[in-house]
């Protein structure tokens, strides 16, 4: 009798039973950061996200001052200007251009062309 219940016994406890693990845990390789990294990791994340919706500006956060001049172009033709005229401040592309327009433009149509760019006078 007591070999019987010891056999039924060795039965319970090599019985697979559905809540044990079968297979051992191996240790995690995870590396645990300090704050300040994690936070760090947060603000990059953060900054990398926004910069795929939002383009960067002078102004913001992620974008970092110029160092190059910015370019300046023509009021008449939009190309490159690299001149600009003594009498009204247009800027022009080529010689052509200060000959055949600017020279023989009406008055008032200059502060308009400079109006598109911001640079217009405004006299009270």
């Amino acid at each position: 009798m007591a070999d019987l219940e010891l056999s039924q016994l060795s039965y319970v406890t090599t019985k697979h039973h559905s809540f044990k693990s079968s297979t051992k845990v191996k240790p995690s390789n995870k590396r645990f950061k300090p704050a300040r990294q994690l936070i760090s990791d947060e603000i990059k994340y953060l900054q990398t996200k926004s910069l795929k919706f939002d383009t960067p500006t002078l102004t913001s956060i992620t974008a970092p001052p110029t160092l190059k001049p910015s370019k300046k172009y023509c009021d008449i033709t939009g190309l490159e200007g690299k001149y600009r005229s003594p009498s009204n401040n247009l800027r022009f592309y080529n010689v052509e251009i200060y000959q055949e327009v600017i020279r023989h433009m009406p008055p008032g149509l200059d502060q308009e062309y400079l109006s598109l760019r911001g640079a217009n006078v405004i006299l009270k």
